[in-house]
């Protein structure tokens, strides 16, 4: 192929053609794109020109530049594990979906405040008190990673006094506990993607312009009044979020 005839800026012309060899598997996922040199003169362009290129390509998720290697075709798996969302219950035990993945370190427990953001969902202003729990998941079977966090307002702790001396108890037991207080439970989820801050992708395992998912689960106790903010973030290269949908009235046990 000789140099490039389509209109646009001159590094997205290149980009478009190694983006159509890639769609036209001329290139598979795993290859190796031809060198920075190879694709100078493949094209007739610069060497910045092909650099931008190639970081046009890798913003888009299409390649993977390996220091001192080169440039490869990200492959494009399927979701290596399905995280189930739905909770039941059986008597007093309530179960999640992810309740058989490991810690893969101690649960760090620390005082912390509302943002914005979380103070809404809480039902809190900016600023308000909270207990916060992060643990660190993994699956047994593939490896995937997921970071919980468990935000558990002082007035939602202060209704359960061992809740209060163990903020740390497992999210399974808390339900139990708001239940024994006299709670009728429900749950309200919402599901969103992102980029991933710089220590959320190292300590996922996350590659490269590689979204997370982030699925906020608010327990609601009678009166739907917000108890406990649950956050799940996991890579979205690695997982998937998977639920039941029932047709129950909106005030039963059910995840939605």
């Amino acid at each position: 192929m000789g140099e490039i005839q389509r209109p646009g800026a001159l590094y997205q012309q290149v980009a478009a053609e190694i983006r159509s060899g890639i769609t036209a598997g001329e290139y598979k996922p795993g290859a190796l794109l031809p060198s920075e040199a190879q694709l100078i003169e493949r094209y007739g362009v610069s060497r910045p020109t092909v650099r931008k290129a190639i970081d046009a390509l890798r913003a888009e998720g299409l390649i993977e530049v390996i220091h001192g290697k080169g440039s490869y075709v990200r492959a494009v798996p399927a979701p290596a594990v399905a995280i189930e969302r739905t909770i039941t219950r059986s008597g007093k035990t309530f179960h999640t979906g992810h309740q058989d993945w490991q810690q893969a370190e101690a649960p760090t427990v620390y005082r912390t405040t509302t943002t914005a953001s979380t103070g809404s969902l809480l039902g809190l202003g900016e600023g308000e008190a909270l207990f916060a729990v992060d643990r660190l998941l993994s699956d047994p079977h593939t490896g995937a990673r997921a970071l919980h966090r468990v935000l558990i307002p002082f007035a939602t702790a202060d209704q359960v006094e061992e809740l209060a001396e163990t903020p740390d108890t497992e999210p399974e037991l808390i339900y139990a506990m708001l239940t024994e207080a006299g709670h009728q439970l429900t749950w309200d989820e919402t599901v969103s993607a992102r980029m991933p801050l710089p220590d959320e992708r190292d300590t996922l395992q996350v590659p490269d312009v590689t979204p997370i998912l982030l699925a906020s689960r608010l327990t609601l106790g009678t009166d739907r009044r917000p108890l406990i903010l649950e956050e799940l973030r996991t890579g979205a290269d690695r997982a998937q979020l998977s639920y039941r949908l029932t047709a129950e009235s909106p005030r039963a046990l059910h995840s939605v």
